[in-house]
């Protein structure tokens, strides 16, 4: 006589069948020395019932007017922890897996972010990895995970939009570098790194809308900048142009 599914929540409320032969009487189902919350369905074949709280293996069992069934091993698993995200914000696209670190994790089913789900890959009973969905718009949201146990909030994921290069102010400097350059754009209030023909440059953030960079060393002519955030990152082709010194 099997059972499904074979585990549920400690604080109760899972919806349990239990199929079997005989089972039209069905007067009582327990689950250890409790008794079901409620029977939603009774069939010949079929018992539908509602979990009581408990904790630990239980055995279940059907009560009918023929007696008593043998006992169906019934296991309850406590809400799930969660301790980190490995990364905590990226692109308003989505796309990238990332790893959610905890205890009780094992019979994860899905993990939401504000109100997208996703469906994990259970790694271990500590760690599940997940693909992020899309965000509607910038900003953070609230990551939960659903396992047998119930459900945990608590960590949060911040959606990035990705940067964009509007004007550099200069746009030539020497190739020594040390020139002071301010970048205006949209977005970049959360940059990581400024590259100048690939060079990381020293940079700050002003707003979200203006950078200050100090231009790395670089060779005379016109060079790419880059400005990179969790959301991705924007190329200015030849947008700043090193000049070569006079020599005599």
């Amino acid at each position: 006589m099997p059972i499904s599914p074979n585990q549920g929540s400690t604080g109760g409320g899972t919806l349990v069948t239990v199929t079997g032969t005989n089972l039209a009487g069905t007067s009582a189902v327990k689950f250890g020395s409790k008794s079901a919350t409620s029977i939603t369905q009774v069939s010949p074949t079929q018992v539908t019932a509602v979990s009581p709280s408990g904790s630990g293996t239980v055995g279940v069992t059907v009560t009918t007017p023929g007696g008593t069934s043998n006992p169906l091993s019934y296991f309850y698993v406590g809400a799930p922890f969660k301790s980190s995200l490995e990364t905590t914000s990226g692109a308003l696209a989505g796309g990238n897996t990332i790893s959610i670190n905890g205890t009780g994790l094992s019979t994860a089913t899905s993990v939401s972010f504000g109100a997208v789900t996703a469906t994990p890959t259970v790694n271990s009973d500590s760690q599940l990895s997940v693909t992020v969905p899309a965000g509607a718009a910038a900003g953070s949201v609230s990551v939960s995970v659903t396992t047998a146990g119930g459900t945990n909030n608590g960590l949060t994921y911040t959606y990035v939009d990705t940067p964009t290069i509007g004007a550099l102010n200069p746009t030539s400097g020497p190739t020594s570098g040390g020139t002071a350059v301010t970048i205006t754009g949209t977005n970049l209030n959360s940059t990581d790194s400024v590259t100048f023909d690939g060079t990381p440059a020293p940079f700050s953030v002003i707003n979200a809308t203006t950078l200050s960079a100090v231009t790395p060393p670089g060779t005379a002519g016109a060079v790419d900048v880059i400005v990179t955030n969790p959301g991705g990152s924007d190329t200015a082709v030849g947008a700043f142009t090193y000049v070569a010194g006079p020599g005599i």
